[in-house]
């Protein structure tokens, strides 16, 4: 279903960013994290260029804490790096620019990192393994003022006119709605909570295993649309009793506390202007094409 943007009147900017390194506390911290039991653990985390993790994947299962598929990108300076994050919306067109994988393409797939501070960006595998640590890549950012003229409540974030077009919707007596994957209760939601809502990512916690299977959330993949109940992140991540946020998983699960995967919000209203469908092939990798 097509539903009017203010699309045309986008700005187009470009940021760029360099391939990120994981990164540790420095000595003499201990590398170690705990689970939510309390057993320290040692697994690959977020950032780097992961070769063997890729939208469309399963977000559960892998030995790693909240790892972002393909590559993660992020610059140096603090304030140029929150241009970054906050400009790059799901669905921007990038380019290496530097190195031997110069003049690849690829596609920004969310957002995320400990406070904003990183861009996931998908490779195909072949690529990725030409790309470097520390090779910049552009992003042709577009999406930042986005506004839904027929849905005036709904909120947009992070969110690429490209991506939006192709997203399963439909707007029925004044709601939009939108075909999603699984659906998050508002206590499911963990970390990100209170940080602001233009970068980063939103946890399902994944602690309760049990509960986790009940809702069908242990069969999310890397790229799935989720409807986010009862939260509001027009502003900053809160609950809102009534209002609605859609997200992408951006990243993978972890064992620690308040963790699991990540969700980059796409959309939000809220108080009943947003509304959302079953949807089992809602996903951004399907709708992109994504190779893996």
């Amino acid at each position: 279903m097509t539903i009017a943007t203010n699309a045309a009147d986008l700005v187009t900017v470009s940021v760029a960013g360099q391939a990120a390194n994981p990164s540790m506390t420095g000595l003499p911290a201990e590398p170690y994290r705990l689970t939510a039991d309390g057993t320290p653990f040692l697994w690959p985390t977020f950032g780097g260029i992961v070769y063997n993790v890729t939208v469309g994947d399963p977000a559960f299962g892998w030995t790693g804490d909240c790892v972002h598929p393909s590559v993660s990108i992020s610059h140096a300076q603090a304030d140029k790096n929150r241009a970054l994050n906050v400009f790059s919306c799901v669905g921007n067109d990038a380019m290496v620019v530097s190195g031997a994988a110069k003049g690849a393409r690829g596609v920004v797939t969310g957002k995320s990192g400990r406070f904003s501070d990183q861009v996931i960006i998908h490779f195909d595998v072949e690529t990725r393994r030409s790309i470097a640590i520390g090779d910049t890549i552009v992003v042709r950012a577009e999406g930042v003022g986005m506004a839904l003229p027929d849905c005036p409540d709904v909120a947009c974030k992070s969110l690429s006119p490209k991506v939006f077009d192709l997203l399963p919707k439909r707007l029925e007596d004044g709601v939009l709605k939108l075909g999603v994957a699984g659906v998050v209760p508002a206590h499911f939601v963990g970390a990100g909570l209170g940080l602001t809502s233009e970068g980063g990512s939103l946890h399902i916690q994944s602690t309760d295993r049990a509960v986790l299977a009940e809702l069908g959330l242990d069969a999310l993949r890397l790229g799935d649309l989720v409807a986010i109940e009862d939260t509001d992140s027009r502003y900053n991540h809160g609950y809102l009793r009534g209002a609605l946020s859609i997200g992408i998983v951006g990243q993978t699960d972890g064992p620690r506390p308040g963790y699991g995967p990540g969700m980059t919000v796409v959309l939000t209203a809220p108080g009943g202007q947003l509304g959302w469908f079953r949807d089992a092939s809602a996903n951004i990798a399907d709708l992109l094409e994504l190779k893996a």
